[in-house]
């Protein structure tokens, strides 16, 4: 199950093979997602959530992206550059996960300076949910991708 990102060489897939493939046949099926992004083998009982957190999560970062580069038009930015500086911002902090290993918590700290800007941003999302509204709505694609099931 490659996701959206994967048009672009940037794919996160997930393969589940069963007891019917042989090791070297997926270790050709990874080569083959390997070849648009990235590729791990999970268990089927986690598809569910594969969906939620690789599948759909384009959507709610592209949501992200959009509300990151509306903010920027409203303090004068021209659109074109808010969403290049929006994108890449959230590119390079993807891009920080990965190639650090650090916790995404830890990164984020390093953000935020005592009594900064930043903080007060994050107290902002915070007072606004939108950890709990990330959660509840990967909760609602993982619900809904049991019934289809």
């Amino acid at each position: 199950m490659p996701n959206t990102p994967a048009l672009v060489g940037e794919g996160m897939s997930a393969v589940s093979p069963n007891k019917n493939i042989s090791s070297s046949e997926s270790a050709v099926i990874e080569k083959i997602f390997n070849s648009f992004g990235k590729c791990e083998i999970v268990p089927e009982n986690l598809m569910n959530a594969v969906t939620a957190v690789s599948g759909s999560s384009p959507a709610y970062v592209f949501m992200m992206i959009e509300a990151m580069a509306d903010a920027a038009v409203m303090g004068g930015m021209p659109r074109s550059q808010a969403y290049t500086f929006a994108a890449q911002a959230v590119m390079g902090s993807a891009k920080m996960v990965l190639e650090t290993g650090k916790h995404p918590g830890e990164l984020k700290d390093m953000v935020c300076s005592p009594a900064g800007t930043t903080i007060d941003a994050v107290a902002a999302l915070e007072s606004e949910g939108f950890r709990y509204a990330m959660i509840k709505a990967m909760a609602a694609c993982m619900e809904k991708s049991k019934k289809l099931g």
